[in-house]
């Protein structure tokens, strides 16, 4: 997602620069300026956050699944504070932060991990949009597809409507346009956006 939304970026004219590991400075997409730094150490980047208008936290552990609890808190909440005390460090006018939708029946660490990054990001005063859809469909994740027809029935159900389009399904490029919108037009406050709003590229 960060080289996707990179790369759209930089098509229209906006300055990207992309936090990577040293070893993963190659990786950064052409174009993007390279910020070599720690996500779980906002100290390690914070000073290169200085004069952009948008922190982008994009970080999250790969292939969440109920196992992998204690990594939802040690990586994905850890690096979550840390770049909103880089933000406030660097008085970033804007911070993005991807959560996921809830409430859900399922990967109840994983949703309380992000929404504990969601209060810290009310707490801190930063000007923020929080987006939160629920499974991204793209390369290497596209199981989900056979599941259509079943969200699609369960939309068309009073009972189950609201619940239904919560927790559906967004592709890579709606999530990605979602992203670009919300940096070429920054929140003032605190602003929530859901499945539905990201499948309208808000």
């Amino acid at each position: 997602m960060g080289r996707r939304l990179s790369s759209d970026l930089l098509a229209r004219g906006h300055r990207v620069r992309g936090l990577a590991r040293p070893a993963s400075k190659g990786r950064v997409v052409p174009g993007c300026e390279a910020i070599t730094g720690n996500a779980l150490d906002g100290a390690s980047y914070r000073e290169s956050v200085a004069g952009c208008d948008t922190l982008v936290h994009l970080l999250g552990v790969a292939h969440p699944s109920p196992a992998k609890a204690a990594e939802f808190r040690s990586i994905d909440l850890s690096s979550a504070r840390e770049a909103i005390q880089a933000a406030l460090h660097a008085n970033a006018g804007h911070f993005v932060y991807v959560s996921v939708a809830h409430p859900a029946p399922v990967m109840h660490a994983y949703i309380a991990a992000r929404m504990e990054a969601e209060a810290a990001i009310h707490e801190s005063g930063l000007n923020a949009t929080i987006l939160r859809p629920w499974y991204v469909l793209g390369p290497g994740h596209r199981w989900p597809y056979v599941l259509k027809p079943f969200y699609w029935m369960l939309e068309l159900l009073p009972s189950t409507r609201e619940g239904a389009r919560r927790l559906g399904l967004v592709t890579l490029s709606q999530m990605v346009r979602a992203l670009v919108f919300t940096v070429e037009h920054p929140a003032e406050g605190v602003r929530v956006r859901g499945v539905p709003e990201i499948r309208r590229s808000l």
